[in-house]
Protein backbone atom coordinates (compact mmCIF):
# COMPACT_ATOMS: atom_id res chain seq x y z
CA UNK A 1 0.00 0.00 0.00
CA UNK A 2 1.16 3.40 -1.05
CA UNK A 3 1.85 6.41 1.81
CA UNK A 4 -1.05 8.77 1.66
CA UNK A 5 0.24 12.11 0.12
CA UNK A 6 1.79 15.21 2.22
CA UNK A 7 1.11 18.72 1.41
CA UNK A 8 2.82 21.66 3.17
CA UNK A 9 2.14 25.02 2.87
CA UNK A 10 4.81 27.56 2.99
CA UNK A 11 6.79 30.41 1.98
CA UNK A 12 10.18 28.94 2.36
CA UNK A 13 12.26 26.32 2.74
CA UNK A 14 14.81 25.86 4.71
CA UNK A 15 17.30 22.29 4.40
CA UNK A 16 19.74 21.02 6.50
CA UNK A 17 22.68 20.00 4.29
CA UNK A 18 24.41 16.74 4.98
CA UNK A 19 22.29 13.49 4.41
CA UNK A 20 19.51 16.02 3.07
CA UNK A 21 21.28 17.86 -0.15
CA UNK A 22 24.32 16.10 0.30
CA UNK A 23 25.45 12.54 0.92
CA UNK A 24 28.65 12.82 3.06
CA UNK A 25 28.57 9.69 5.15
CA UNK A 26 31.47 8.28 4.29
CA UNK A 27 33.77 11.35 4.73
CA UNK A 28 31.80 11.90 8.07
CA UNK A 29 32.31 8.54 9.16
CA UNK A 30 36.21 8.32 7.90
CA UNK A 31 36.90 11.18 9.85
CA UNK A 32 35.59 10.37 13.11
CA UNK A 33 36.86 6.85 12.71
CA UNK A 34 40.34 8.58 12.39
CA UNK A 35 39.90 10.95 15.53
CA UNK A 36 37.93 8.07 17.52
CA UNK A 37 41.38 6.26 16.99
CA UNK A 38 43.71 9.00 18.00
CA UNK A 39 41.53 9.53 21.16
CA UNK A 40 40.92 5.78 21.95
CA UNK A 41 37.16 6.68 21.97
CA UNK A 42 33.95 4.12 20.55
CA UNK A 43 32.90 5.29 17.04
CA UNK A 44 29.82 4.02 17.55
CA UNK A 45 29.09 6.17 20.57
CA UNK A 46 30.35 8.95 18.85
CA UNK A 47 28.18 8.26 15.41
CA UNK A 48 25.01 7.77 17.78
CA UNK A 49 25.49 11.50 19.05
CA UNK A 50 27.41 13.40 16.06
CA UNK A 51 25.28 13.13 13.08
CA UNK A 52 23.59 16.45 12.99
CA UNK A 53 25.30 18.50 15.64
CA UNK A 54 28.60 20.87 15.76
CA UNK A 55 31.82 19.04 15.99
CA UNK A 56 32.67 21.03 19.36
CA UNK A 57 29.60 20.23 20.47
CA UNK A 58 30.22 16.16 19.87
CA UNK A 59 33.92 16.52 21.02
CA UNK A 60 32.81 18.04 24.51
CA UNK A 61 29.59 15.18 24.79
CA UNK A 62 31.88 12.04 24.37
CA UNK A 63 35.33 12.79 25.64
CA UNK A 64 34.43 15.73 28.06
CA UNK A 65 37.42 14.23 30.09
CA UNK A 66 39.76 15.72 27.42
CA UNK A 67 38.58 19.61 27.45
CA UNK A 68 38.56 20.28 23.99
CA UNK A 69 38.97 23.92 22.92
CA UNK A 70 37.16 25.55 20.25
CA UNK A 71 40.42 25.37 18.32
CA UNK A 72 40.24 21.35 18.36
CA UNK A 73 36.71 21.64 16.25
CA UNK A 74 38.13 24.11 13.74
CA UNK A 75 41.27 21.84 13.09
CA UNK A 76 38.81 18.55 12.65
CA UNK A 77 36.67 20.34 10.60
CA UNK A 78 39.61 21.14 8.41
CA UNK A 79 40.71 17.89 7.76
CA UNK A 80 37.28 17.30 6.89
CA UNK A 81 37.09 20.01 4.67
CA UNK A 82 40.12 18.21 2.89
CA UNK A 83 38.61 14.99 2.40
CA UNK A 84 36.63 15.08 -1.11
CA UNK A 85 36.26 11.52 -1.73
CA UNK A 86 32.62 10.24 -1.66
CA UNK A 87 30.79 13.48 -1.65
CA UNK A 88 27.50 13.28 -4.03
CA UNK A 89 24.03 15.00 -3.88
CA UNK A 90 20.96 13.59 -2.40
CA UNK A 91 18.98 12.10 -5.21
CA UNK A 92 16.78 15.08 -6.72
CA UNK A 93 18.09 17.74 -4.63
CA UNK A 94 19.32 19.56 -7.79
CA UNK A 95 16.45 19.92 -9.29
CA UNK A 96 14.82 20.68 -6.25
CA UNK A 97 17.16 23.70 -5.96
CA UNK A 98 17.06 24.71 -9.36
CA UNK A 99 13.29 25.13 -8.90
CA UNK A 100 13.20 27.27 -6.12
CA UNK A 101 13.78 31.07 -6.21
CA UNK A 102 16.58 32.42 -4.67
CA UNK A 103 14.48 34.25 -1.76
CA UNK A 104 12.68 31.26 -1.19
CA UNK A 105 15.36 28.73 0.50
CA UNK A 106 18.23 28.68 2.44
CA UNK A 107 20.67 26.09 4.09
CA UNK A 108 20.75 25.68 7.84
CA UNK A 109 23.71 23.47 9.06
CA UNK A 110 26.37 22.21 11.52
CA UNK A 111 29.00 22.30 9.36
CA UNK A 112 31.33 25.66 9.36
CA UNK A 113 30.61 28.21 6.75
CA UNK A 114 33.57 26.99 4.44
CA UNK A 115 33.12 23.33 4.49
CA UNK A 116 29.35 23.84 3.59
CA UNK A 117 30.43 25.62 0.51
CA UNK A 118 32.99 23.16 0.08
CA UNK A 119 30.80 20.14 -0.31
CA UNK A 120 27.55 22.16 -1.67
CA UNK A 121 30.82 23.06 -4.59
CA UNK A 122 31.59 19.42 -4.98
CA UNK A 123 27.60 17.81 -5.00
CA UNK A 124 27.26 20.52 -8.20
CA UNK A 125 24.85 22.29 -5.93
CA UNK A 126 24.36 26.06 -5.93
CA UNK A 127 24.72 28.20 -3.37
CA UNK A 128 22.48 29.80 -1.48
CA UNK A 129 21.97 33.52 -0.85
CA UNK A 130 21.24 32.89 2.69
CA UNK A 131 23.32 29.80 4.55
CA UNK A 132 23.48 29.66 8.59
CA UNK A 133 26.25 27.89 9.67
CA UNK A 134 27.88 26.28 12.65
CA UNK A 135 30.18 30.70 12.61
CA UNK A 136 26.92 31.94 12.69
CA UNK A 137 25.00 30.67 15.83
CA UNK A 138 26.42 30.77 19.13
CA UNK A 139 24.09 27.27 20.44
CA UNK A 140 23.90 24.33 17.61
CA UNK A 141 21.27 22.13 16.98
CA UNK A 142 19.05 20.89 18.48
CA UNK A 143 18.63 24.59 19.79
CA UNK A 144 16.57 26.71 17.28
CA UNK A 145 18.73 29.92 17.00
CA UNK A 146 19.91 28.40 13.36
CA UNK A 147 16.48 28.13 11.83
CA UNK A 148 15.43 31.50 13.90
CA UNK A 149 18.50 33.21 11.67
CA UNK A 150 17.46 31.80 8.80
CA UNK A 151 13.90 33.02 8.79
CA UNK A 152 15.09 36.49 9.63
CA UNK A 153 17.38 36.67 7.05
CA UNK A 154 14.47 35.90 4.27
CA UNK A 155 11.86 37.77 5.61
CA UNK A 156 9.40 35.40 6.32
CA UNK A 157 7.83 33.79 10.26
CA UNK A 158 8.87 30.96 11.59
CA UNK A 159 5.56 29.40 10.64
CA UNK A 160 5.76 29.88 7.00
CA UNK A 161 8.66 27.89 6.60
CA UNK A 162 9.29 24.33 6.09
CA UNK A 163 12.40 22.79 7.01
CA UNK A 164 13.96 19.30 6.21
CA UNK A 165 16.18 17.14 8.21
CA UNK A 166 18.00 14.27 8.31
CA UNK A 167 18.36 14.02 12.11
CA UNK A 168 16.59 13.82 15.24
CA UNK A 169 18.40 17.08 16.36
CA UNK A 170 17.65 18.96 13.71
CA UNK A 171 14.17 18.07 13.99
CA UNK A 172 14.22 19.07 17.55
CA UNK A 173 15.17 22.17 16.16
CA UNK A 174 12.92 22.94 13.96
CA UNK A 175 10.11 22.26 15.88
CA UNK A 176 11.38 24.54 18.34
CA UNK A 177 11.49 27.09 15.98
CA UNK A 178 7.82 26.28 15.63
CA UNK A 179 8.03 25.61 11.80
CA UNK A 180 6.50 22.38 9.47
CA UNK A 181 9.11 19.61 9.14
CA UNK A 182 9.70 16.91 6.48
CA UNK A 183 12.59 14.34 7.69
CA UNK A 184 14.20 12.87 4.74
CA UNK A 185 17.07 10.46 4.17
CA UNK A 186 18.67 6.76 6.25
CA UNK A 187 21.59 9.08 8.34
CA UNK A 188 19.48 7.15 11.23
CA UNK A 189 17.04 4.65 11.18
CA UNK A 190 13.57 6.34 10.25
CA UNK A 191 12.54 5.24 13.42
CA UNK A 192 14.24 7.65 14.73
CA UNK A 193 12.76 10.50 12.81
CA UNK A 194 9.54 11.17 14.78
CA UNK A 195 7.38 14.38 14.54
CA UNK A 196 7.96 14.54 10.82
CA UNK A 197 6.42 12.69 7.57
CA UNK A 198 9.72 11.11 5.90
CA UNK A 199 10.73 10.49 2.49
CA UNK A 200 13.87 9.00 1.19
CA UNK A 201 15.30 11.26 -1.34
CA UNK A 202 13.34 14.09 -3.53
CA UNK A 203 12.17 11.78 -6.06
CA UNK A 204 8.59 12.11 -4.10
CA UNK A 205 9.15 15.84 -4.12
CA UNK A 206 6.96 18.62 -5.92
CA UNK A 207 6.32 22.22 -5.73
CA UNK A 208 3.58 24.06 -6.90
CA UNK A 209 3.63 27.98 -6.97
CA UNK A 210 0.10 28.49 -8.60
CA UNK A 211 -1.42 29.61 -5.62
CA UNK A 212 1.45 31.17 -3.37
CA UNK A 213 3.98 27.79 -2.77
CA UNK A 214 2.82 24.04 -1.98
CA UNK A 215 5.09 21.29 -1.06
CA UNK A 216 3.93 18.23 -2.18
CA UNK A 217 5.24 14.44 -1.14
CA UNK A 218 3.58 11.84 -3.22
Amino acid sequence: MSEPTVTFRCNAILFDMDGTLVDSTAVVVRQWRRWATLHHLNLNEILAFAYGRRTIDTMRQVAPHLNFSESDGTEFDDEEGRDTEGVVPVVGAAQVLSYLPANRWAVVTSATTQLAQSRLALAGLPLPVVLVSADDVRQGKPHPEGFNLAAQRLGVRNEECLVIEDTPAGIEAAIAAGMQVLSIGTTVARESLKGAPWIPDFTRFRIDFRDGMEVVIL
